[in-house]
């Protein structure tokens, strides 16, 4: 079987947990951050875990993850 190539923008993305699930960065805080609440830019700085119904996908793009 030949190998399998990892997506390299997933892989810049999410990273896999310790339990098997994929953790990924929140969008909208690259700029116009004025404009953002502090207690919306502070919960967005965080990281947050991949729904369930795109597990399957995320995990096919990352076969070594």
């Amino acid at each position: 079987m030949p190998k399998l190539k990892t997506h390299s923008g997933a892989s810049k993305r999410f990273t896999k947990t310790a339990s098997g699930k994929f953790k990924r960065g929140h969008s909208k805080m690259r700029h116009i951050l004025t404009s953002k609440a502090t207690k919306t830019k502070r919960k967005l700085g965080g990281s947050a875990l991949i729904s369930e119904a795109d597990q399957y996908n995320v995990a096919r793009m990352l076969p070594y993850a």
